[in-house]
């Protein structure tokens, strides 16, 4: 075997050799999947696949609430803050800290843009339907609506490094 033939066997074997030790990438896996800061800067929301329970590629949890406040308006700890505002009477105790809040999306062609999801707000105690997109800048634009998207609001979350 002749040295150029001998290296560029080296190169492939040392090649593989990091790919191996790399792993399988993540490439599939969307860039929204993460840790995000609301633009509130009220809580810390946890997205990742739940396509595994059925509730869609992306969910999305309360991972840390930042100076929760009670229905008296007072500061409690976070891991004792209730959903006060929930419509449904039975859903007023239940604690914020882990609670699922997005879910159901549909996946578009864009890997990091998904529609007509689901949003639950804790702020005022309704849901509304969703659509979230990674932007160029690494933001997360969340826009929740009524009806159809004209009709709503957004927000712009930023990630947690």
């Amino acid at each position: 075997m002749g040295r150029q033939a001998k290296s560029r066997m080296w190169a492939a074997v040392l090649g593989l050799a990091a790919g191996l030790i790399a792993g399988p990438t993540s490439a599939a896996d969307p860039a929204i999947y993460g840790l995000w800061l609301t633009e509130t800067k009220s809580a810390h929301v946890e997205l990742w696949s739940c396509a595994a329970q059925g509730r869609g590629p992306v969910c999305g949890r309360l991972a840390k609430l930042l100076n929760p406040r009670g229905p008296d308006g007072n500061p409690v700890p976070p891991e004792q803050a209730v959903d006060f505002r929930n419509a449904d009477p039975a859903q007023r105790t239940r604690r914020l800290l882990g609670a699922v809040f997005l879910y159901d999306f549909k996946p578009t062609s864009d890997p990091n843009t998904f529609e007509e999801g689901t949003i639950y707000s804790a702020e005022d105690g309704k849901t509304y339907r969703a659509n979230l997109k990674l932007q160029a800048n690494g933001t997360l634009l969340l826009r929740g609506y009524v009806g159809v998207p004209m009709f709503g609001k957004s927000q712009t979350w930023t990630p947690v490094r």
